[in-house]
């Protein structure tokens, strides 16, 4: 059980003893916007106890209590991919494509066909950068999925996905998610991102696209009526400023655009990777990211704990720290935390079981739809 989170008068207690802590206190009781300065200033003398009051306060100011989460499972076409990212436990190079799984049309469609009857509303779509899993098979892949369970959301493809996909069909980048729109595709995920500062890219995934095509791509998503989500990879050789530029540049775009559904922050696991020298974030830091997040991510108003990666624990943890939504039941049907060492290596929850974490610490569990409209609000952990 969670404890009862500190007021905001135990907050300003806390804060008095520093005028730029105190002034942040100040900015979210009244509801503004804190400078990248104050969130830098938050990473460097936050304690976990401040930065999680003011989160929590943000939470029940927007929530009221209510955490989110879908009836969703995955479908990953491929492991095998062009990129070589270091921090990545999941794909294997195309010359070592023996050493994956690379999916047909109808291996996907059984999957698909597998929640026949069964009340799931989102399918997500994600894996390597494979070179023959291209455009056309993917259009292909949508119409189908479409065609035979019209009432599921598509939400699918990485920018990193899309930018390959498309630039291989010699399409403009436009056109490219114009075709995808009409095959069916709704919405996007987040994945890709990892940090924006290129110093840091440049260390951990030099070669798939950049933060400007990153933006670029979910900004035309948006502009083409489809929502996406927005992630960031931490507690790796990162520094407090890159996830401050980070957020920052996803803030702004989000003021541009109002596309994004929702900020999810994406711990580092470090098991068989290029990077496992690194030791991993501990749960307070990744406590206070989370925090952060919620305070400086002013106009995301869902902030998303991934608990196949986390472990159930973890992300129940977290709610008393900002986050409001705990993704999916996911189902088993994800490989890419659990290869890095994840806390959950059988990523499933029942809804039973989600409901359960969240009313174990007093919250509300409310199902909803990808882009957040309520489907059913839970007032108790039973569920017929």
């Amino acid at each position: 059980m969670i404890g009862t989170p500190l007021s905001l008068s135990e907050v300003f207690k806390i804060a008095n003893t520093d005028k730029g802590l105190l002034a942040i206190a100040g900015k979210v009781q009244n509801n503004e916007r804190i400078t990248d300065e104050e969130g830098l200033l938050l990473f460097e003398k936050g304690e976990l106890a401040f930065v999680g009051a003011l989160a929590n306060h943000i939470a029940e100011r927007l929530h009221h209590g209510k955490v989110y989460f879908n009836r969703n499972f995955h479908i990953e076409p491929t492991n095998v991919c062009v990129f070589t990212c270091n921090f990545c436990s999941y794909s294997r190079q195309y010359k070592h494509r023996d050493d994956g799984w690379e999916l047909g049309m109808e291996e996907m469609l059984d999957i698909v066909r597998r929640y026949d009857g069964q009340p799931v509303t989102e399918v997500h779509i994600v894996g390597g950068v494979h070179p023959k899993m291209n455009l056309e098979f993917f259009c292909e892949l949508l119409t189908r999925i479409r065609a035979h369970r019209p009432d599921l959301h598509l939400k699918g493809f990485t920018a990193v996905e899309l930018d390959y996909m498309i630039r291989k069909a010699k399409l403009s980048l436009e056109d490219g998610m114009k075709q995808l729109k009409e095959a069916g595709l709704q919405s996007l995920p987040g994945g890709g991102a990892e940090i924006f500062a290129p110093e840091v890219r440049e260390v951990i995934c030099a070669d798939k696209v950049d933060a400007d095509g990153w933006l670029h791509i979910h900004e035309l998503a948006h502009g083409l009526g489809m929502h996406s989500n927005a992630t960031m990879l931490y507690g790796h050789i990162e520094k407090y400023e890159h996830r401050i530029d980070h957020m920052s540049r996803l803030r702004q775009s989000q003021d541009r655009t109002g596309g994004y559904n929702c900020f999810i922050p994406l711990k580092f696991r470090n098991m068989d990777n290029d990077m496992s020298h690194i030791k991993e974030s501990t749960i307070i830091e990744d406590l206070r990211l989370y925090a952060i997040s919620r305070i400086y991510m002013d106009n995301f108003r869902n902030l998303k704990a991934y608990w196949p990666m986390l472990g159930r624990q973890t992300a129940q943890l977290t709610l008393a720290f900002g986050v409001n939504d705990l993704d999916g039941t996911i189902d088993d049907t994800t490989k890419i935390y659990s290869m890095a060492g994840a806390e959950e290596q059988a990523p499933s929850l029942s809804t039973e079981q989600l409901c359960d974490m969240i009313t174990a610490v007093g919250r509300i569990p409310v199902e909803r739809d990808t882009l957040y409209n309520e489907l059913k609000v839970y007032a108790e952990a039973v569920v017929s």
